[in-house]
């Protein structure tokens, strides 16, 4: 009976809600000009938008709603994963079920005039072997984020 009330008491205080940690990571949210490269395509220019998700942040890990525009006004949307300056990003390119993606890794640091920068190595998979490329990115406008202030229960 002892063991009963014990198992209880443990899942009791184990289902107990724990607070999050609040997001303590440096902000990457805005709008870059990425000038990038690849064997299919060549030389390339995309503007890429990364938004940080408060909701899904916690400590240094950082989560950011991803957009890529083309040149040709293409809008490509996806997920960052940043972990301190390490990104990990992925971005479908198209919304069918079997779809293309692009999955990459960058290393974020700030260039000479004080702007964020980061550089994509990318891999898209195909039926021909797929192709891999590389993007630069500069920051050109920072996006302020907004965290929704908690309800107050009456």
């Amino acid at each position: 009976m002892k063991n009963l009330i014990l198992a209880i008491a443990l899942l009791g205080v184990a289902s107990v809600a724990q607070a999050k940690i609040p997001f303590s990571g440096k902000n990457y949210s805005g709008v870059y000009e990425c000038k990038g490269n690849n064997d299919q395509v060549g030389d390339y220019t995309v503007t890429a938008t990364l938004r940080l998700n408060n909701v899904s942040s916690s400590g240094t890990f950082g989560a950011y709603h991803y957009e890529v525009e083309t040149e040709n006004s293409v809008t490509y949307r996806g997920q960052v994963a940043a972990d301190g300056n390490r990104l990990a990003i992925s971005f479908n390119f198209s919304e069918k079920k079997n779809l293309d993606h692009s999955t990459g890794v960058a290393l974020v640091k700030k260039n000479a005039q004080g702007h964020w920068t980061f550089r994509r190595l990318y891999y898209e998979g195909d039926d021909n072997g797929g192709v891999y490329g590389s993007e630069n990115c500069v920051l050109k406008a920072p996006l302020a984020t907004t965290v929704k202030p908690k309800d107050k229960k009456k």
